[in-house]
């Protein structure tokens, strides 16, 4: 599997700031890749202990059965990654509350170049660093892939995120997230963040907003753009329009079954 670089948090630490009730049920914290794994990661670590945090490694559908101590463990545990929807997969999630982060498919392909495009990935893609490629043929690379080194928009998207729909996961909007973590003093944002937790299991304890604030600092996160290692290259916040096409072009409907349109 490609290796990825990340800044370390202190997150562990800071969680020993508060008081932690454990887990009754076991918590999978699940992503299309590139859809704010990190940031759900690190706001929900803040609510439970250490001690009950499967961190031995980010799990994803290679090495799932080296790891199915994550889901069957005697004692409850949160854990992380991205695991596509299998029968090992469905499996593995028996008695397990699986929350499942998707995002626009418009902006999933330029976070995708972003983080292709640094240093904090290191697989067989480094030449797309070059001077050769432009931007555009970047993200039409994202799209419909890179024939035996990357999967398709729609191969990811399926297999990681729609194939779980109506199983009985939470599906989670990245764009919902930071909605409400920029109105964070709202009524709105407290119930959304409230039933957040609750569907993992967590009951929201009164200090909830200065958690959800913590883990969601940016400085914390490995993955955010402004942490990524040797960024190089300027991507716009916006797909040009031609590329928005691609995207409908290449996975009609997508967009519009995960609640885009």
């Amino acid at each position: 599997m490609p290796r990825i670089i990340a800044k370390p948090d202190t997150l562990n630490e800071i969680n020993s700031n508060y008081e932690q009730a454990e887990l009754k049920q076991s918590v999978f914290l699940n992503s299309v890749p590139k859809c704010g794994t990190h940031l759900i990661k690190n706001i929900i670590r803040m609510f439970v202990p250490v001690s009950q945090q499967y961190d031995k490694e980010f799990i994803q559908i290679p090495i799932l059965k080296d790891h199915l101590a994550a889901f069957k463990n005697p004692t409850p545990q949160l854990s992380w990654g991205h695991l596509l929807f299998s029968d090992e997969s469905a499996y593995a999630m028996h008695n397990v509350k699986q929350i499942v982060v998707v995002r626009d498919p418009y902006d999933w392909v330029l976070a995708r170049t972003r983080f292709f495009l640094s240093d904090s990935f290191q697989g067989n893609l480094e030449h797309l660093k070059g001077d050769e490629f432009t931007l555009e043929q970047i993200y039409n690379m994202m799209i419909f892939g890179i024939y035996q080194k990357a999967p398709t928009l729609k191969e990811i998207f399926t297999h990681n995120g729609v194939s779980w729909l109506g199983t009985g996961a939470t599906i989670v909007k990245y764009e919902d997230m930071i909605k409400h973590l920029k109105d964070i003093d709202s009524d709105e944002s407290k119930h959304y963040f409230h039933k957040l937790l609750s569907n993992c299991g967590i009951t929201p304890p009164e200090d909830w907003k200065e958690r959800v604030l913590v883990g969601s600092d940016r400085k914390q996160s490995g993955t955010a753009r402004e942490n990524l290692y040797g960024q190089k290259f300027d991507i716009p916040n916006e797909l040009p329009n031609e590329q928005k096409a691609l995207v409908d072009y290449a996975a009609p409907g997508l967009r519009k079954l995960l609640g885009y349109e």
